[in-house]
């Protein structure tokens, strides 16, 4: 702008009349308008990608707030919880390679939005069990039910058993069993989150390059970072709707609530779990309407139309003559690609496969990385339970807790990586370092939890023996003491009421009742034999429900909350540098390539084992197991609370130590490149090729140190 006006000054001075080149004006104008529209549709198709991220997000992070609510709901245990919660993951798998390979081919935007209606009818098949499964029952005396009958919940005399309350109970019951034992409707739980893996496939990869080759070069990085950051809030809003459906009777509009005789705090209680589910769905469906009226191209920008870096479209597969790929890209059939271009995807794969499996460093980090996610995964789905059964909580204040505090944590704590690493220019040697000690102390502050739980709730017969000493022998067995000898109990119930004692019975009739009062929340049980033959026992009454954990759990939960908050802060900081580790130990050429295998690796070793053998092991700390009404093994009703918290914790910090270890190797492999200890300098004082003049600039590839040249300006802004 500059040299032109100094031009027409001189021009003028010397009275020269110049000719106007109209078309050079035009020039400017139609690029001025190309760059506008450029930039609105990108920007259109920006704020449509972001609120898909927030469905997505919303709804996988609701999944975790509801994996206690339908549990008890569907009657199963930890395990096949965890198989249903890694459903997502092998539905995503099932059409990654389709979706990556094919998907830059066709039209992304209507994909995307394909996509979202898939993601919505999985989110809805999820809720559909409600519907089928008829009102949900569970276990409490006749007396607390009816209120016009006051039944003994010790039947001393088995043949004056009242036929109106317990048989006519069992006849219907045994109706019911006919219906429910032909239909597992956990299934489809299972079936609509393996839908929803499948539509969020093409989400992120048909999308963030959508960007990439749309945008301006320079904003490309801001664009996807605005995409991860609203990704962020979407689990803070998908805990908060977890916690407000689980305040909400799972019948809620159904049923009369004034007859619901259990409380939050119960651990049969279960929220409207589906609740949360229909609303996820709405918001999905909404989420993908504007992706069916983006155009499949958009006018690239001056600035990108001679550059010689080709997009993610180009780059999946080997890349042909130009003009060859764009005929081919607009002429040929999905079968067709398929047929010409699998000899040159199989020449480009496996070379490319064994120049990574080649490289140490993205070995060795990648182990690392599937052993700390299968850590930090297996922790996240079941610390809402863990929080519930350690602390006594309810599902709803420990959602409220997760989506309020531990998310926002870890949300500062990759945006706080990420600043460090660009504020002080770290390179691969500290970002390794960084990963490390983030991960070091976050596991050190996590042994700390150790002596932050509570002690057992003391449950006669489970936890405690009926006369007040610790329990040793067999749980089952010694449920039957001397105080309830002579009442027909039955050792599958699970209806808690709690003694003046402080301590928990299974059952009224196991702690030996004798008469009731009042219905629903209020009855109150007199003549209980065992709650009088307790140590120190006063009197021999009860009231509905367990009781409440000891003095001290209220404030080991305090601490718990803070130390978790520390921890999952510290463990997020080295998120971002661990990121940059792996994208610059890889050639450049095989960023996507490498970029790919890992969040296989990932999703494969870690997102599907993960949830189902925490499950495994957290079911074996439990001590009552639920009844199913036509007979077998329900949910789990109660937990060794100190068997819990080793089994958790302890799985979690066995494989976060291993993981270091090979993050420690990964470590030594850097520096034993970047500064062996017998390095010859030539005469100019400055090292080869494959050294480095400084910390900040050890970047390495498979073969040898990176350039420093190839950081700055670049990567630091993702």
């Amino acid at each position: 702008m500059e040299i032109s006006s100094k031009e027409n000054t001189r021009f003028f001075s010397n009275n020269t009349i110049l000719p106007v080149d109209r078309s050079s004006f035009k020039s400017e104008s139609s690029a001025s308008k190309e760059k506008q529209s450029c930039c609105g549709g990108i920007k259109v198709f920006l704020g449509a990608l972001s609120f898909v991220y927030f469905a997505k997000a919303l709804s996988g992070s609701y999944l975790k707030s509801t994996i206690t609510q339908i549990e008890r709901r569907f009657d199963i245990p930890s395990s096949l919880v965890g198989i249903i919660d890694g459903s997502f993951e092998i539905g995503n798998l099932l059409i990654i390679i389709l979706v990556s390979y094919f998907g830059a081919k066709l039209h992304r935007p209507r994909i995307i939005g394909a996509g979202c209606l898939i993601m919505s009818a999985g989110t809805f098949l999820i809720a559909m069990p409600q519907s089928f499964m008829g009102r949900y029952r569970y276990e409490r005396f006749p007396s607390t039910v009816n209120s016009t009958v006051n039944i003994s919940p010790c039947l001393q005399d088995k043949n004056q058993t009242s036929l109106s309350a317990l048989e006519k109970s069992q006849v219907k019951i045994n109706a019911g069993c006919e219906k429910e034992a032909g239909s597992s409707m956990w299934i489809y739980v299972l079936l609509g989150n393996l839908l929803r893996g499948i539509g969020e496939t093409p989400i992120q990869p048909l999308g963030i390059t959508y960007i990439d080759d749309y945008a301006v070069e320079e904003n490309a990085a801001l664009y996807i970072g605005c995409v991860q950051t609203v990704a962020i809030i979407g689990p803070i809003f998908g805990f908060l709707l977890g916690s407000l459906c689980a305040k909400l009777y799972v019948d809620i509009g159904f049923v009369d609530l004034n007859s619901v005789t259990i409380t939050q705090k119960d651990v049969q209680w279960v929220g409207a779990w589906w609740l949360g589910y229909l609303i996820a769905g709405v918001i999905s469906v909404l989420a993908g309407i504007p992706f069916w009226f983006l155009p499949k191209h958009l006018p690239k920008p001056e600035s990108r139309k001679d550059s010689s870096t080709s997009s993610e479209q180009s780059k999946f597969i080997i890349e042909d003559n130009k003009d060859r790929y764009k005929s081919y890209q607009q002429q040929a059939k999905i079968a067709e690609m398929a047929k010409g271009k699998s000899l040159e995807f199989l020449s480009y794969f496996f070379p490319s496969l064994k120049s990574l499996f080649g490289n140490t460093v993205y070995i060795l980090y990648l182990c690392a990385s599937i052993i700390q996610f299968n850590s930090l995964i297996g922790m996240v789905t079941y610390k809402p339970k863990y929080i519930e059964q350690q602390y006594g909580q309810t599902s709803s204040k420990t959602n409220f807790v997760i989506g309020l505090i531990n998310i926002p944590a870890v949300a500062f704590g990759i945006f706080s990586g990420g600043l460090v690493m660009k504020k002080f220019r770290i390179g691969i040697l500290g970002a390794a370092k960084l990963s490390l000690g983030s991960s070091f102390f976050g596991y050190l502050l996590l042994l700390s939890l150790f002596v932050m739980g509570c002690e057992n709730s003391e449950v006669a017969g489970l936890t405690v023996s009926y006369h007040g000493t610790k329990q040793m022998t067999d749980y089952e067995q010694a449920l039957f003491s001397e105080c309830n000898s002579g009442c027909s109990c039955s050792k599958n119930d699970w209806d808690p009421i709690c003694g003046e004692n402080g301590v928990t019975y299974v059952s009224a009739c196991l702690a030996g009742c004798q008469a009731s009062n009042g219905s629903g929340k209020n009855t109150v049980f007199f003549n209980c034999s065992c709650v009088g033959t307790f140590e120190s026992s006063q009197n021999s009454s009860a009231v509905v429900g367990p009781c409440q954990k000891g003095n001290e759990c209220p404030k080991m939960f305090l601490y718990f909350l803070v130390i978790s908050v520390i921890t999952s802060y510290t463990l997020s900081v080295g998120g971002t540098p661990g990121y940059i580790l792996l994208l610059r130990c890889i050639k450049p050429h095989l960023k996507s390539f490498a970029l790919g295998i890992y969040t296989l690796a990932i999703r494969v070793l870690a997102g599907i084992p993960a949830p189902v053998y925490f499950g495994v092991a957290i079911d074996t700390t439990c001590l009552k197991w639920g009844s199913k009404r036509c007979g077998g093994r329900g949910a789990c009703r109660l937990y060794d609370s100190s068997a819990l918290r080793y089994v958790y914790l302890g799985l979690t910090l066995m494989l976060g130590t291993v993981s270091i270890f090979f993050s420690v190797a990964v470590l030594w492999v850097l520096r034993k490149r970047s500064s062996p200890p017998d390095e010859i300098l030539p005469a100019n004082g400055e090292r080869g090729t494959c050294g480095t003049k400084s910390r900040k600039d050890n970047f390495v590839n498979s073969d040898c140190l990176i350039q420093s040249t190839y950081w700055p300006e670049k990567e630091t802004r993702l």
